[in-house]
Order: structure tokens, then C-alpha cells, then sequence
């Protein structure tokens, strides 16, 4: 049986692995969860899987969690607590499925200790993908990609030298707004962007899916996951989110991965890796689509995408920029703060005044993720 740890236990990744220890109850045990502030839905989790660890976002928080906690549970919050749950529990795996940067020093903690990483957090790649790789590798830790884009990359990759990589491309849905011109995207609404066609997602990643800027974050966390430079990454935007992404070898053979956009897929191979295991949801039928459309970037209509090519091929802090900003952009668009493009005005101007730090330590990178934060409030 593995053990598993979740710190973001309570959002959209965090649920839908949960679901997956649920529907294998004989395979998977779980250790400790870190859920943040929803905690009516915290405690309905402690509840049925009864973990021996939970943390909290803030120390009000766990006063107010503490008396419904069955006894014996270690409770703890804040960064601190993140990190205890994702290191100090005696779980085999780590699912870091927490949003943004707060992930990165407790997915280096679980490493340290020795956990396998499922990684659904991308901006751990992001902000520090060269610390994390190099972490992982020393202490001869497995970072196994959760996200479905970079599972499909994986699974087409097994018994394959990556040697022989022609480019990978990954698909992008396009999000709500993939058929909107940029005129029509000056008067969309925080309730239409968080309509996404394809994938149920949380609020943030929805919005990142509608300004690409999801699909960039990706990018860059290819890169390290696969050890394949930017110029053999490539994105097509496919609408019906069905091939997940491809690998073209230099024999000029395509290896793609299909399914139905169900994230309980990508989690539960990430589990279970590397058998494969029953999974709930509905299966692929090519015959009942029947067809399946393409299309070529276009980098000046989802000009943050291009952005994220420059910023990965900069290197340094420009991703760590990149990232930070965008999470306070897409937090003032959902408090309607600003306009759904100045989510984009605000990520160019951030990155214009970045003064860019070459081969940063975790210092300079969470200097670096305050200064972006800072600026983007600003403008």
C-alpha cells in the first residue's frame, strides 16, 4: 500500500486525487493533508480518510479546526505547517497540488526527506526548476508529472532515448475565449473567463487557461521535467482537449496520448506509476467524436505565451517574474480590479523593469517573486 501525502488537499487537483485513493482504498493510504482555509471540506476529508497530519493556512485557522480534529491528529499551519506535512509524515509520495509559488520550499523539503513528487504544482518548475531538478536527481528522487499535458509527454517517453527527441508539442484547448478577436476580449466578464469548455478547473488555472498563460507555465516546466530545450517545444491548439500532447522522434514517428479531459487519469498514473490501474470516468471513443481539429499558434492573439518562451529562454529569474506577477494580475481581474487584457499590460511592464538574476539561489528567487508581486499591485 502506498502512502501518500497531499498539501492542497481542498482544491480542484487535490479533491480529484483524493477521489482516486477513494475508488482504491486497498492501494493507498493517506498520511497527512494540507487544505489551506476551506476547512468545512477539510474536515469532511479528515473525516474519511483520517490522516495522522493536517495543517491549515493561518494560526486562527487551526484554533478554529482544532476541536473537531479526532484525537491523535498532529495539527499545524502556515508555511511551516505545508512543509511539515509535505516532509515530516512517513508517506511514500508527496502530491503538491497547492496553487503558485508557496509550493516550492515544502516540495524541496519532501525531497530532502526523500518522497516521491507527484508534481500537479507547476510553479515549482517554474520559479526554481533548476534547484528542484537538481535536488531531485542528488538525492535520486522520481518528480512524476501530474498535470495531463506533461503525463501525456511522459507516457509517450517510456522506453524511448531522449536522445532521439525530435520536439514535443504540447495541446492547448484555448480556453474560454479561443474564438473571441482581441476587440471582443475588452469586454469579457470574470464570469465568462471562468467558464472553461473542456476541463473542470479552479478559478486561477481557469483564467491562465484563457490568456495562455497555463500553456506558458507549461512550457517552462517541460523543459525541466524532459531536459529539452525551448526550441524543441512546441504548442497546437486543439479544441476537444482529447490528445493531451505528442512526442516527435527524429525518425520522424509520432507518439501521441489520448483520453477524455479527466484529470483523475493523469493523477491516478501518477500514483500508481508504473502500473496502470482501473480508473473511473468515461472511456475514449474515437468513433463517437468523430473528428478532431488543429490549429497553429497564434502568439499575437495569446501574446502571453510568447512571453513565456522569452522569459524560459532568458532564464534566471525572468520565469520567477513571469509567474509572480501573473498571480496578482489574475487575483485583481477575479476581484474585477482590471480588465481581462491587462492581465497581459501588467505581465509586460513587470518583465520590462525585472532586473533578471542569472543562476539564482532560493534567495534571490523569492526576492525576485516579491519585487514582481509588488510591481504588479502597483500598475
Amino acid at each position: 500500500m502506498k502512502k501518500i501525502a497531499i498539501i492542497g488537499s481542498t482544491g480542484s487537483i487535490g479533491t480529484q486525487t483524493l477521489d482516486v485513493a477513494a475508488a482504491h482504498p486497498d492501494q493507498f493510504q493517506v498520511e497527512a493533508l494540507a487544505g489551506g482555509g476551506n476547512i468545512k471540506l477539510l474536515l469532511e476529508q479528515v473525516q474519511q480518510f483520517k490522516p495522522r497530519m493536517v495543517s491549515v493556512g493561518t494560526a486562527a485557522l487551526a484554533e478554529e479546526i482544532k476541536p473537531y480534529l479526532p484525537s491523535g491528529v498532529q495539527l499545524y499551519h502556515g508555511n511551516e505547517g505545508l512543509i511539515e506535512v509535505a516532509a515530516g509524515s512517513d508517506a511514500d509520495m508527496l502530491v503538491t497540488a497547492v496553487m503558485g509559488s508557496v509550493g516550492l520550499r515544502s516540495t524541496l523539503a519532501a525531497i530532502d526527506a526523500g518522497k516521491q513528487i507527484g508534481l500537479a504544482n507547476k510553479e515549482t518548475l517554474v520559479t526554481a526548476g533548476h534547484l528542484v531538478m537538481e535536488r531531485a536527481a542528488a538525492k535520486g528522487v522520481s518528480v512524476l508529472p501530474v498535470d495531463s499535458e506533461h503525463s501525456a509527454v511522459f507516457q509517450c517517453l517510456n522506453g524511448e532515448h531522449r536522445a532521439e527527441i525530435s520536439n514535443i508539442t504540447l495541446t492547448a484547448s484555448g480556453g474560454s475565449f479561443r474564438d473571441l478577436t482581441r476587440d471582443q476580449l475588452s469586454h469579457v466578464t470574470v464570469e465568462d473567463a471562468l467558464k472553461h469548455p473542456n476541463w473542470s478547473m479552479g478559478a486561477k488555472i481557469t483564467i491562465d487557461s484563457a490568456t495562455m498563460v497555463n500553456k506558458g507555465l507549461e512550457v517552462i516546466e517541460a523543459h525541466w521535467l524532459f531536459g529539452v530545450p525551448y526550441e524543441q517545444i512546441q504548442v497546437l491548439l486543439h479544441p476537444e482537449s482529447i490528445v493531451h500532447s505528442y512526442v516527435e522522434f527524429v525518425d520522424g514517428s509520432i507518439i501521441a496520448q489520448l483520453g477524455t479531459p479527466d484529470m483523475r487519469v493523469p493523477i491516478q498514473y501518477a500514483l500508481t506509476y508504473p502500473q496502470r490501474m482501473k480508473a473511473p470516468g468515461k472511456r475514449l471513443s474515437l468513433a463517437q467524436i468523430g473528428q478532431l481539429h488543429f490549429r497553429e499558434m497564434d502568439y499575437d492573439r495569446f501574446p502571453c505565451l510568447r512571453l513565456a518562451f522569452e522569459c524560459g529562454k532568458i532564464g534566471g529569474t525572468a520565469p520567477t517574474a513571469y509567474n509572480a506577477a501573473n498571480e496578482i494580475a489574475v487575483a485583481r481581474f477575479l476581484n474585477k480590479e482590471i480588465s481581462f487584457l491587462q492581465i497581459e499590460t501588467i505581465l509586460e511592464r513587470v518583465l520590462e523593469e525585472h532586473q533578471v538574476a542569472a543562476q539564482p539561489d532560493l534567495e534571490a528567487i523569492e526576492a525576485a517573486d516579491a519585487w514582481a508581486r509588488s510591481k504588479a499591485r502597483q500598475l
